[in-house]
């Protein structure tokens, strides 16, 4: 009598994340085994989310959020698309109420190795080192930074200079493992066939790939995790089931199939470190999915993956479908696309295909007849069709059930009363502050820069131009913003109670009455009277500490910007001008000292602080703050120790507020330019005199003819000394300034004087009288 031995209950299908082929396959193999449990790679603490998979309102891409309860630091995203061989088999076992588990190592342990290993990482930098480190510690991987990756499988690894399954691509005739793996497996669907081959690959590579090639602390950490699937797996086969799906890397296949013991993974396991965590729902963007956005298990294109799922087994449907969608979004910009260009790049590569021995064209010959036959070699429409297309804009929606912290509700229910959709790709937003609504989808935005969520970024020429009616924005929703809204939580449950805290957390470490004044301004923005009145009160206590008349001007610009478009923003600007007054009277006392015993390089900063306070104080134009400020000014000009620099500037700035005549401009241009001033001083004054703009050089003729002779009588070895200087002052006209400067020096010192006379010399009274009978009749004008 034979008996032979039972089928085992366990069926392992290695997969590659987000890979439509191996989904498609995974499908198949379902249907033909039908299986009585499942067990995916994944963390177990996100199986209460489960629930939400047969969600109408759970539409992929998305992800599962898990992170430390007391350490937003410590966390980790597990993004699905409707492609990924994982998320197909949590909708099979949703679907047909099948026991779905996830096996992986849970996070609770992996951020509890994680934030222990970081600890002893800080402890050994602060440490004195006393001898260098083994050969054996070199190759440890960093500690898990802030937002964590599941861990990049091999199957489609490109980080590694010596990626295993580049061996079997070159051997294949391919150039890397990931067209090999594409164009194998995630362009067929061969069912369960599929997964045995794949299985056999990865244990042939597996033998000839050294443990450690990633370091010590990552291969103990892969080992920990597939003691701990092994685990699982046996608690599955003891609870009876039959036929139990196995959906995991296709790298862990061969080490989850091993005879590793019980007794051996306990080993493996036992004291771990805990962590609590808590988990959540996300939405996620196609471009997140990307390896180039840092994903480890990122892919190239998941807008062609897409498409793939879609098409399924359409291989005609495939070529014809994409280009398709690439005549459409190219006809959306304009660019010519017709028939007859589908039609030859349609035959361009099947062609390809069939010279590379394939099926049916791919990605790559599809790009390829894209370029040459619709582009005709132009790269600039082929990055549109990669950035739309081939990887996509797509973002997911999660439901509104879905776990989540009250700022979190609070936010979303902002967006939908101010009618701002979240999206994944940029988009220009115009707000009028004079429309209620506008105003308030501005105070938003401004709110949530101020809890690190950038959500919208004013565009450069609005941070010129604030005083108008507009903000334009670019606005785009950033999946990893789910997190630092949990971070951001423990300052409040609603946008505007959190942004105040977050401020008034930072103003006992902030020292800077610029920064403070900036902080003031940010705050009306965003519309927050708790936060303003905290910050305008910070603001006076650190004032009223400093005599330092350099910090004080420089506080004084973006208090100014309040009175500048106050109005618009129906803010009460009058709380802050006492302090605005203050600062600048203070500021103008103290600055004709701070002018004085400085080299070039202070004296150019101090020029631009000075430049912008003046600007303000004009801005502010009350009667006192506009005395003293000029009465500083004169002090600096015709000082005998400030800073030639400064004492140029204060004279020009002097003089285009008509406080300084042309006869008094003239004085001190004759003063400062005289053959007994140092040359190089002479021309610092200068610079700052000419204050970057040649008007006065252009209509002022005592100007002019000083600047002339001075440079005029300078010797050879002095000429050599200021050219660098008055070269610079020169350079920042603008170009018409300087071929007017150009043309009037060309006609001499006299301004044109000797050309008058010349020309009046030369004057044939009886020839110019043959010309008026004409010019009367052109202008009408009787004799």
């Amino acid at each position: 009598m034979t008996s032979s031995k039972p089928a085992s209950p366990l069926h392992y299908f290695g997969i590659r994340h987000h890979g439509p082929g191996c989904a498609r396959s995974l499908l198949r193999a379902f249907e033909s085994l039908q299986p009585d449990c499942i067990l995916v790679e994944g963390p177990p603490e996100a199986e209460g989310l489960l629930s939400f998979m047969a969600h109408a309102e759970l539409r992929p891409p998305v992800a599962m959020l898990v992170h430390a309860n007391d350490d937003t630091r410590l966390a980790a995203f597990y993004p699905f698309a409707e492609f990924s061989p994982e998320w197909q088999a949590l909708q099979w076992g949703v679907k047909h109420g099948l026991p779905t588990r996830f096996i992986d190592l849970p996070q609770a342990h992996r951020m509890a190795i994680d934030q222990a290993a970081r600890e002893a990482d800080e402890a050994k930098a602060e440490a004195p080192v006393e001898t260098p480190l083994d050969d054996d510690e070199t190759d440890k991987v960093p500690v898990s930074e802030t937002v964590e990756a599941p861990e990049q499988e091999p199957v489609a690894a490109a980080a590694l200079p010596d990626d295993p399954f580049d061996w079997l691509a070159h051997a294949a005739g391919y150039a890397d493992g990931e067209s090999w793996w594409n164009h194998m497996v995630e362009e067929r669907g061969d069912g369960e066939d599929l997964f045995g081959a794949i299985a056999e690959a990865m244990t042939a590579v597996r033998a000839e790939t050294p443990e450690d090639r990633r370091g010590q602390r990552a291969m103990e950490r892969e080992q920990q995790r597939e003691a701990f699937m092994r685990q699982s797996i046996r608690e599955a086969v003891k609870a009876g089931h039959q036929r139990i799906a196995v959906v995991c890397g296709a790298w862990h296949v061969p080490a989850l199939q091993g005879a590793a013991t019980a007794k051996a993974d306990a080993a493996l396991l036992k004291g771990l470190p805990k962590l609590k965590v808590l988990a959540t729902w996300v939405p996620w963007t196609y471009r997140h999915l990307t390896s180039a956005s840092g994903y480890g298990a990122g892919i190239d294109s998941p807008g062609w993956y897409e498409h793939l799922w879609q098409q399924g087994h359409e291989v005609a449907g495939r070529t014809t479908g994409w280009l398709a969608r690439v005549a459409r979004l190219l006809r959306a910009h304009d660019l010519d696309c017709s028939s007859a260009h589908l039609i030859e790049a349609t035959r361009l590569a099947d062609t390809l295909a069939a010279l590379r021995e394939r099926p049916a064209p791919g990605l790559p010959e599809l790009d390829e007849a894209v370029r040459s036959v619709i582009c005709m070699g132009e790269q600039a429409p082929l990055t549109l069709i990669r950035e739309r297309l081939t990887v996509g804009d797509r973002m997911g929606q999660v439901p509104a059930e879905v776990p989540t912290v009250p700022l979190q509700r609070d936010i979303e229910q902002a967006q939908k009363s101010l009618r701002l959709k979240p999206e994944a790709t940029a988009k220009t937003l115009d707000l009028d502050l004079r429309q209620p609504n506008d105003l308030a989808r501005s105070h938003l935005l401004h709110r949530l820069r101020l809890l690190d969520l950038p959500w919208g970024e004013i565009t450069a020429g609005q941070r010129a131009s604030r005083g108008t009616f507009h903000e334009v924005w670019q606005l785009q929703w950033q999946p990893e913003f789910a997190l630092r809204i949990i971070e951001a939580s423990r300052f409040g449950a609603t946008v505007a109670h959190a942004a105040s805290a977050r401020v008034m957390e930072g103003l006992a470490a902030e020292t800077s009455l610029t920064a403070l004044a900036e902080q003031v301004d940010t705050v009306l923005l965003a519309d927050l009277q708790v936060a303003v009145q905290a910050v305008t009160r910070a603001l006076e206590d650190r004032a009223a500490l400093t005599g330092d008349a350099v910090q004080l001007i420089g506080a004084v610009p973006p208090l100014a910007n309040v009175f500048r478009y106050g109005s618009v923003r129906q803010t009460d600007s009058a709380l802050l001008s006492h302090v605005l007054d203050s600062l600048i009277v203070r500021g103008a006392i103290g600055l004709p000292i701070a002018c004085g015993a400085l080299d070039a390089e202070a004296a150019e900063a101090l020029r631009t602080r000075l430049i912008a306070a003046h600007d303000a104080v004009r801005l502010r134009d009350g009667e006192e703050t506009t005395a003293a400020w000029r009465a500083a000014l004169r002090a600096i000009a015709f000082s005998e120790s400030a800073a030639s620099l400064l004492r140029g500037v204060s004279c020009r700035l002097l003089l285009d507020d008509a406080q300084l005549d042309s006869d008094g401009a003239s004085q001190q241009l004759a003063r400062n330019l005289s053959s007994g001033a140092p040359p190089t001083e002479a021309a610092a004054w200068l610079e700052g005199f000419l204050n970057r703009n040649a008007m006065v050089l252009l209509h002022d003729e005592a100007v002019w003819s000083l600047v002339d002779g001075w440079l005029s009588g300078l010797g050879e070895e002095h000429f050599v000394q200021v050219l660098p200087l008055v070269r610079r002052s020169f350079a920042d006209f603008s170009g018409a300034d300087r071929r007017a400067l150009g043309e009037r020096a060309r006609r001499g010192a006299a301004g044109g004087t000797a050309s008058t006379a010349t020309a009046a010399a030369d004057w044939d009274e009886t020839r110019a009288v043959l010309a008026l009978p004409l010019l009367r009749e052109l202008l009408g004008v009787k004799a």
